[in-house]
């Protein structure tokens, strides 16, 4: 069992913050042959961009809706994000090749989408709870007297205005 934080904290972080959505709907569950391999792409992506520490990725958490899995994952850059997608040489090139091509096989077994989110201001609380979400995506630090209310966190929150980033040139799978 993950070892249980009682100080009530929150995060603390400074640079720009990405917080980006992909999960995979398993459309029929009765054919795991063609969810599967879509499932398995995606702790090789984790690893290596865990292990790389100018990936940008900062962390990320795996949730269930359902049975339909949702990694959220938090990023220091959109640009890298971007760069990522679109790395020849990384995992996710191939990954999203061979669902394309098993989609075109198997039409409507598995969906995959993402969300993307620019953040530039942030608040979080963290309760007798284990390290998680934001606070371990970037480091956890008690809540000081001026910030017990959400209010007062969220005001406090700021990240490092973004680069602008506006519209279509920037594209990711």
């Amino acid at each position: 069992m993950a070892k249980i934080d009682p100080v009530r904290s929150t995060h603390s972080y400074d640079g720009e913050l990405v917080v980006f959505l992909i999960g995979m709907t398993i459309n029929k569950p009765w054919r795991p042959d063609l969810w599967v391999p879509v499932f398995r792409a995606m702790p090789g992506m984790l690893r290596e961009l865990a292990t790389d520490p100018d990936s940008g990725m900062l962390g990320y958490r795996l949730t269930l809706e359902g049975i339909h899995p949702t990694l959220i994952q938090y990023w220091s850059s959109l640009d890298k994000l971007y760069a990522y997608a679109a790395k020849p040489d990384a995992r996710h090139r191939p990954a999203w090749t061979e669902f394309n091509a098993q989609a075109r096989k198997a039409p409507g077994a598995v969906g995959v989408w993402h969300e993307t989110f620019l953040v530039d201001r942030a608040e979080s609380v963290y309760n007798q709870t284990p390290e998680l979400g934001l606070a371990k995506a970037t480091s956890r630090v008690p809540v000081q007297s001026k910030g017990h209310a959400a209010r007062q966190r969220f005001a406090a929150g700021a990240t490092r205005r973004p680069s602008a980033h506006s519209g279509p040139d920037h594209q990711a799978a």
